[in-house]
């Protein structure tokens, strides 16, 4: 059958003729949805978005980073929003992002959380917190810190440093495993699996670029700039 020649009646060539100019139509306009202009709120963010400074690439990873130059993890004495509350942060955000959370006294804060149900927004799958196996639910920096070292942070005081690692806008409570897949890479190398949280996701990533002194790689703020006009 290879090489025999279709022959089409008129009628089937009128048909394809008609299939193919409204095939055309259609790509035309699905076109002119795609180049539709952002929403006034989605304008802003795009506005905030190019005042942050970039630089070609991300810069090479310094080799004298380290977590504890960001204080203690989940340290309360912090001029972070919500910080000197008698409770650790992770305890914080676990109380803000999970459902149905049950709480108990501990040693580092009096609501300590022991149960909670989350929806990762990473996902979107549902997870069962317990304390026993507290690793199914982790606390993401959605700046990750060694990347935040990298673009400026190595060059930050240390209350600095503190505040940005407890700052609840740059907080998030997910599933362990998109915690461990995501690592500290930026916005151009990843983004969560689930696109409909692509819009929050780089929305709360220029808010924390706009609040710190922190640089920005072009190629992750191309993805941030697709994610925000999509919002």
């Amino acid at each position: 059958m290879w090489g025999r020649r279709i022959v089409l009646s008129r009628r089937m060539w009128a048909a394809l003729i008609v299939c193919t100019a409204l095939a055309v139509v259609a790509a035309g306009s699905l076109a002119v949805d795609h180049r539709r202009p952002p929403s006034a709120a989605a304008r802003g963010w795009l506005v905030e978005l190019e005042r942050i400074p970039r630089v070609a690439a991300r810069l090479p990873h310094r080799s004298d980073y380290q977590r504890s130059a960001f204080g203690a993890a989940w340290a309360d004495e912090t001029d972070a929003h919500g910080g000197n509350n008698a409770c650790d942060t992770r305890n914080d955000i676990l109380r803000r992002d999970l459902d149905e959370v049950v709480t108990t006294t501990g040693p580092r804060c009096a609501a300590t959380v022991t149960a909670g149900r989350l929806r990762s927004p990473y996902t979107g799958r549902v997870f069962v917190f317990r304390r026993s196996r507290a690793a199914a639910v982790q606390i993401d920096h959605i700046v990750p810190l060694s990347y935040a070292w990298d673009m400026g942070a190595h060059a930050w005081s240390s209350t600095q440093r503190l505040r940005f690692a407890n700052d609840p806008a740059n907080l998030v409570a997910v599933d362990g495993r998109s915690n461990q897949d995501k690592k500290d890479l930026e916005p151009a190398r990843w983004m969560p699996p689930a696109r409909r949280f692509h819009c929050q996701y780089a929305q709360q990533f220029v808010a924390v670029l706009a609040a710190y002194p922190l640089l920005l790689d072009e190629p992750s703020a191309h993805a941030l700039h697709r994610a925000l006009t999509d919002c």
